[in-house]
Order: C-alpha cells, then sequence, then structure tokens
C-alpha cells in the first residue's frame, strides 16, 4: 500500500518544526528556505497551513515541464530529475497548490519527496498536524468526514 503525507490544519500551531527537520535533513543545514514544506498564515484568522506536494492526480507541474524533469515515480510521488531541470520554473508557477518553490542557494526547484517514506516533518510534528497514513485510509476518512458533513452527523 501508499501512503501520503496528510495535513490537519486545525492541529497546526505554525511552529516550523516541519520546515526545520525537512531542511537540516534535506540541506544538512538550518535553513527553512531550503524546506520543502512551508507553513503559512492567514494573519485575520490565526490559521496556519503547511503546503507541500499534494499527488495530483494529473500532476500539472508535470505537464508543462518542456524537457520532462519532473514525473511520477514507482511509489506515486512526483518527482524532479534535478539533472535535468532546466531552471524554467514552469513547474512552480503551475503548481495549482502552491507546493513547489525555488531554492535560494541553487536556484533549483525544490518540492517534497516524502523523504523515501520516512518524512522527518511528520516525526518531529509535535501537534501531529502532520500525518503518515495509508492512502486507501484517507480517502475512506474523507468520504466518512464528508458524509457526515452533508448529513450533519
Amino acid at each position: 500500500m501508499s501512503k501520503i503525507i496528510v495535513v490537519d490544519p486545525d492541529r497546526c500551531t505554525g511552529c516550523g518544526l516541519c520546515e526545520m527537520a525537512c531542511s537540516v535533513v534535506k540541506t544538512g543545514e538550518l535553513d527553512t528556505l531550503r524546506s520543502r514544506i512551508r507553513v503559512f498564515k492567514w494573519d485575520e484568522e490565526g490559521v496556519y497551513l503547511p503546503i507541500l506536494c499534494r499527488r495530483c492526480e494529473e500532476p500539472v507541474c508535470a505537464t508543462v515541464c518542456p524537457v520532462n524533469a519532473v514525473y511520477r515515480d514507482d511509489s506515486g510521488v512526483v518527482c524532479v530529475d534535478r539533472d535535468r531541470c532546466v531552471n524554467c520554473f514552469s513547474c512552480v508557477s503551475a503548481c495549482p497548490n502552491g507546493a513547489l518553490h525555488i531554492d535560494p542557494v541553487e536556484q533549483k526547484v525544490l518540492r517534497c519527496d516524502q523523504c523515501a517514506g520516512d518524512p522527518p516533518c511528520v516525526r518531529f510534528c509535535e501537534e501531529k498536524a502532520l500525518q503518515w497514513v495509508e492512502i486507501d485510509d484517507w480517502q475512506a476518512d474523507r468520504r466518512r468526514s464528508k458524509a457526515r458533513h452533508l448529513y450533519g452527523q
């Protein structure tokens, strides 16, 4: 079975531990600007939302890449071949979720690759706003939640 990182924005406090853990694991440095996950704050409501690749069914980022550097691997994770990438950043502009951004040091595309199934952002999230779950379980939970909402239960 395949797993995915799921975000519960109701639990996120905006602490940034996920960004710190990601940057240290991916770059060896504590530089949250180089993290593959970003936490955004809606100032008016005080709501925090971790943003990362949502593994779109039909990834627009892959469609717009002129050199086919963006692809889906065997596990379903959307990846960027950084050697093939020509830094046009079309994928960054095309992502409907704002999940891709540019590494300020290397000037390459950054995206979450789920760390080969052991994402440090999930491990270090003390509030459990990020969870590593089976896709089938997550989809079933979403359907149940939507049904409860629609039918007032």
